[in-house]
């Protein structure tokens, strides 16, 4: 019989499933040979699009089926390099009937644009290659240009602007509302206003403010990754730290006026507040941190990703999954009760994993930037679903008065029963293979019964009438 691994309560709210256990993964191969890939988008289909950043978009067949090919040619507008080059790609929520798509690049000036392209009206594995700029904005320094391109769940184009570059924000430009950098942004693409080639959504909070109509959201470094969970529209936003910490946000899309704190604050602590501070009653803070030293490898830069609402891993569901640029490290985040646990999962090595990937039935991708490979993330923990691995059964369930046990093999089994809070309402050690237990006193309500014999264990939901 397999060994798995005990139940962790950071998980006994995950019920989405009978069967609660500690996270691990497996990356299995979908495509090598790939030169510096950033981003991973899907078209509402069953192609992935990996953007290089020296400027090509590639269609990646996630079944191996079909060769991977060009889709877009950019390389002549960028001089990729560092941190600047074609970064991101996002389809239009109505791709399959206007084919529109847009990039953000760093043109050859080091000057970020917004622009807007259309596949071609004879193949859709081929794109026109004459664009429209929407929108374009000066970067200071080389560094920190954000780059990641998301429509939300309001059919708004997301724009990740990172504060200009340089190190510590020099120009406090985070916290200055007359520029773009160092912002979340959102335009309208599909009602122009004006001589623009974009509106302005009206509950922009400096929608009425010329230069800042486009700022969504405040106070950010460079978030070089942000995503919306597809389940509840919330959006995630990995924002990279300075010298020591790393940042996890999260927030309900319709929050349009968040400050998250930079440069005054690196993730929860104090970083510089000589400028335009406000007060932290006014700020968002992270829901999830880590530092680069003390805790495992040493980490750089935080990969934001997704949270994963696909069907093919059940033990997966409802986590954030981040990595770290420089530890090769891919981890998680959960929440429980508006409480938030990080945690790493496991390291690999020669990645330099640089973006996280849906594909359109919300299974999960990840990119190595160091090893031109994309992979797709899969539960690597087996199901105790399976026949040779089921230690219990409960009869009934739901129950009322007398909860039955139903054990597997000869072995004797401890038994523990949690509350939905996580609380341990219930304990025995070395029952037998038939069990009963009184439970007619028992509030109704959902519990977790775990069963283990020293070997495996397993997580079952009871619940009680």
């Amino acid at each position: 019989m397999k060994t798995l691994l005990y139940l962790s309560l950071a998980f006994l709210l995950l019920l989405g499933s009978n069967n609660i256990q500690a996270q691990s993964i497996n990356l299995q191969t979908i495509e090598t040979g790939l030169n510096s890939p950033v981003d991973i988008k899907n078209a509402g289909d069953s192609r992935l699009f990996v953007v290089e950043q020296a400027g090509l978009i590639k269609i990646v067949d996630p079944a191996g089926a079909n060769p991977t090919t060009v889709f877009l040619d950019l390389t002549n507008l960028t001089n990729a390099g560092g941190e600047r080059g074609l970064l991101s790609v996002a389809f239009h929520p109505n791709y399959s009937t206007n084919g529109k798509f847009y990039v953000n690049y760093t043109n050859l000036n080091g000057t970020t644009v917004i622009a807007e392209y259309n596949v071609s009206s004879t193949n859709p594995d081929v794109a026109d290659p004459n664009g429209n700029i929407l929108l374009t904005y000066s970067q200071p320094f080389s560094n920190h240009n954000g780059g990641c391109l998301q429509f939300g769940p309001d059919g708004f184009l997301y724009i990740a602007s990172g504060d200009g570059g340089s190190g510590g924000d020099p120009g406090d430009r985070a916290q200055d509302n007359s520029t773009l950098l160092g912002k979340m942004l959102r335009i309208d693409v599909d009602n122009p206003l004006g001589n623009n080639a974009y509106g302005i959504p009206a509950d922009n909070p400096f929608a009425n403010s010329a230069g800042a109509d486009e700022i969504y959201s405040t106070g950010l470094r460079n978030p070089w990754k942000f995503s919306f969970d597809r389940t509840t529209g919330d959006i995630w936003i990995a924002d990279v730290g300075q010298n020591a910490i790393e940042e996890i946000n999260r927030l309900p899309y319709t929050v349009t006026d968040a400050n998250y704190g930079w440069r005054c604050y690196e993730g929860n602590t104090v970083f510089n507040t000589n400028g335009n501070c406000p007060p932290d009653a006014n700020l968002t803070f992270p829901v999830a941190t880590y530092n680069h030293s003390g805790n495992g490898p040493n980490k750089c830069s935080v990969t934001g990703g997704y949270v994963y609402r696909g069907s093919q891993n059940p033990n997966l569901q409802g986590n954030y999954f981040f990595a770290d640029f420089c530890s090769d490290e891919i981890g998680i985040v959960t929440e429980n009760a508006g409480n938030y646990n990080l945690s790493f999962l496991q390291q690999f090595q020669g990645e330099s994993f640089s973006s996280f990937g849906e594909d359109f039935m919300g299974e999960l991708y990840v990119a190595g930037l160091g090893s031109g490979t994309i992979y797709k993330i899969t539960q690597g923990t087996a199901s105790i679903d399976d026949q040779d691995l089921a230690l219990a059964q409960l009869y009934p369930n739901p129950a009322e008065n007398l909860l039955r046990v139903e054990l597997q093999g000869e072995e004797s089994y401890d038994l523990s029963i949690y509350d939905i809070l996580g609380k341990q309402v219930y304990q025995t050690k070395d029952i037998s293979r038939r069990f009963q237990l009184d439970v007619s006193d028992w509030s109704g309500g959902i519990y977790l019964v775990q069963v283990s014999n020293g070997q495996a264990s397993q997580t079952l939901k009871l619940s009680l009438k």
